[in-house]
């Protein structure tokens, strides 16, 4: 296997920061599920769920599982006082981070940076060119980008950056800016991509070079499509259940991973399945799901 792991992530289960304050299931009935399945990693998820410090460690460990990375978004075009005051949810996250790889020092996290966008980017999912920054707000993504990015390497990890649907980086012009603006490594995300307007295919031909981070996802596009004429939100995409179990929506999965596989890519790849959960899913769906996901991924990556 050329992947540093193969990993699945809390959102699949509903449990990331859209679902903050719902009760929440114990990591074990998430862990216990996914190593079971062939997965060997898994994502952070709301910080402090997985638990910290030496809990951490130890739940890693039990369940043969590594942390893969994890979701950290910072408003990266602020002003300096409101960018500042951020970078402690930042250092909580690295705390976290480090007590994870002292767990598996040879299957290292890679703390995955995302801009925190803006209203006018939420409420229009698929690029809202109009709300494109200027000159002077690339500097500034970049400028903060640099600065967070030197105190994550201060701690021996090395950061990622997600391209995110509603926020200042999303499209392929937008990845491209980026990408000539920061010496970052890229997180691609093929849902998200497909929702910025972009290819997964040629996307990964386009950056592979400096993709260090891989996210697989599934996405029906006439459901995006709605949710864009509607201009109802990135909320309504995940509640309108776009993103799908892989091979049931838009995605090529066997062109992408194909591609991935022949340049022998050799970072995490992280499988995920966002998911807002209803009181009408039937019973073990989730897990079913990511049972079925990792099945679909036999072909390239075996199962033990």
């Amino acid at each position: 296997m050329t992947f540093t792991g193969i990993a699945n992530a809390p959102v699949s289960f509903g449990i990331f920061e859209l679902t903050a304050g719902a009760d929440f299931p114990e990591p074990e009935t998430v862990l216990g599920p996914l190593r079971d399945a062939g997965y060997d990693g898994i994502d952070l998820g709301p910080p402090g769920w997985l638990g910290r410090g030496d809990v951490l460690r130890q739940r890693l460990r039990d369940h043969g599982m590594a942390l893969a990375g994890g979701w950290v978004d910072l408003p990266f075009t602020a002003d300096e006082a409101e960018f500042a005051s951020s970078l402690a949810a930042l250092d909580d996250a690295l705390e976290i981070f480090v007590a994870a790889a002292e767990a598996d020092p040879s299957r290292l996290p890679l703390p995955t940076l995302a801009d925190s966008g803006s209203d006018a980017r939420r409420a229009n999912p698929g690029g809202g060119r109009h709300v494109m920054l200027d000159d002077a707000g690339w500097a500034r993504l970049a400028s903060n980008v640099a600065r967070v990015a030197a105190r994550i390497r201060a701690v021996g990890l090395e950061p990622t950056f997600h391209h995110h649907a509603c926020t200042h980086v999303e499209t392929p012009e937008e990845i491209d800016i980026f990408l000539d603006r920061t010496d970052v490594g890229l997180t691609l995300d093929s849902g998200h991509l497909i929702i910025g307007g972009g290819d997964p295919v040629e996307g990964w031909r386009r950056w592979s070079e400096r993709i260090n981070h891989l996210h697989v996802k599934d996405v029906r596009k006439d459901v995006l499509a709605d949710v864009v004429r509607e201009r109802a939100g990135m909320r309504a995409v995940w509640e309108r259940q776009a993103f799908v179990a892989l091979g049931a929506g838009d995605l090529d999965l066997v062109a992408f991973m194909d591609a991935v596989v022949a340049d022998g890519f050799g970072g995490w790849l992280v499988v995920e399945q966002d998911v807002v959960p209803s009181p009408s899913d039937p019973p073990g769906r989730a897990a079913g799901d990511q049972r079925a996901n990792r099945e679909m991924l036999r072909s390239w990556v075996p199962l033990d």
